[in-house]
């Protein structure tokens, strides 16, 4: 930016010299004080900026430059761009006010004010802000459990936005740095859901948009128990896995597939299954297999469906009966003579 104000600067003898050829002739030209200081006003893009230059009398000549040109001469207007015009409030007052400022105004504007003892000249130069807006973001994206993802959020603004990255999970963290590019090694199934790009510079609200990251990955069993049921009632045996996508199941009675038929009726929403047996016989107690699978992988877990006054003893996914170990207990008993 300094670099191109002083080549504004370089300009400004020239714009200077064709504007006093313009104006009347036979008023004195001392000097023109092109070293003062150049003063900074900011603007946020679509608001309106007003340039303030004050005269010393009526009979001054004044006109409104900037690098393309003469904006005004005296109240000539020779700008056609119609968001200029003067700003007057007082008969020595020779203001500009430029509406619904953009980007493309950005720059200096030279006030040249030519009284009958000097010409005298003072320079505004436009700073226009810009709030800040994502312009560009990843699309949602599905992955397998072990990938490496990239996600793009880029943003414009000015100043340049600073770009903050936040995983909206229960815990919400925010990533450390500001990066454009979230880079995520090796992501696990914890780290799917939705992932927030927020662009903040000190002009306006932050602008936040969103990507969901969807990680596939093999079912794993997440409860199962088995149940003790009593003949000619209802019982249900009950599977949840998780997975992504979601699991499909399948019920096995030993090695035999069961189907919805023969008083047993399978139900499976989302990640649970149900078994529901609608009339409890003797021939429905015994050994179960919940099966679930996805495009990923399989998994299985055994359930029991055991008489009334059975006593199950747990050991991971096998159940052992209690009365088969106290039946062994009593035979160890009766050799041993207890």
């Amino acid at each position: 930016m300094v670099w191109r104000l002083q080549a504004d600067r370089n300009q400004l003898p020239l714009l200077l010299l064709r504007l006093l050829c313009l104006l009347p002739t036979g008023l004195p030209v001392r000097s023109v004080d092109l070293n003062r200081s150049t003063d900074n006003i900011t603007v946020r893009q679509g608001d309106t900026a007003v340039l303030r230059c004050f005269i010393e009398d009526k009979s001054s000549k004044v006109a409104w430059l900037n690098r393309s040109g003469i904006i005004f001469a005296g109240q000539d207007k020779w700008s056609l761009d119609p968001r200029v015009e003067l700003d007057r409030r007082s008969v020595l007052e020779y203001s500009l006010r430029i509406q619904k400022v953009d980007v493309n105004d950005e720059g200096p504007y030279t006030c040249s004010v030519q009284t009958q003892l000097h010409t005298r000249t003072s320079q505004v130069y436009l700073i226009v802000q810009v709030p800040p807006k994502i312009s560009n973001i990843s699309a949602d994206i599905t992955v397998n459990e072990g990938s490496n993802v990239t996600l793009v959020c880029i943003a414009n603004g000015r100043p340049d936005p600073i770009i903050t990255w936040r995983h909206l999970n229960p815990t919400a963290r925010d990533f450390e740095g500001e990066e454009e590019y979230l880079d995520i090694q090796g992501i696990t199934r914890e780290q799917s859901g939705k992932y927030e790009c927020k662009a903040a510079n000190e002009v306006a609200s932050a602008d936040v948009k969103q990507v969901r990251v969807t990680v596939n990955y093999p079912p794993t069993i997440t409860e199962s128990k088995s149940i003790e049921a009593i003949t000619g009632k209802q019982a249900y045996l009950r599977c949840e896995a998780s997975a992504e996508p979601k699991p499909d199941f399948e019920w096995y009675k030993d090695d035999t597939r069961i189907n919805s038929a023969q008083g047993l009726e399978i139900k499976s929403l989302g990640n649970r299954s149900t078994l529901v047996v609608a009339n409890v016989t003797e021939e429905h107690y015994g050994n179960y297999t919940c099966v679930a699978a996805n495009k990923l992988g399989v998994t299985n877990t055994s359930l029991y469906l055991y008489r009334p006054g059975t006593v199950m003893a747990e050991n991971g996914s096998t159940r052992l009966a209690a009365s088969i170990w106290l039946m062994a207990l009593s035979l160890f008993c009766l050799i041993c003579k207890c």
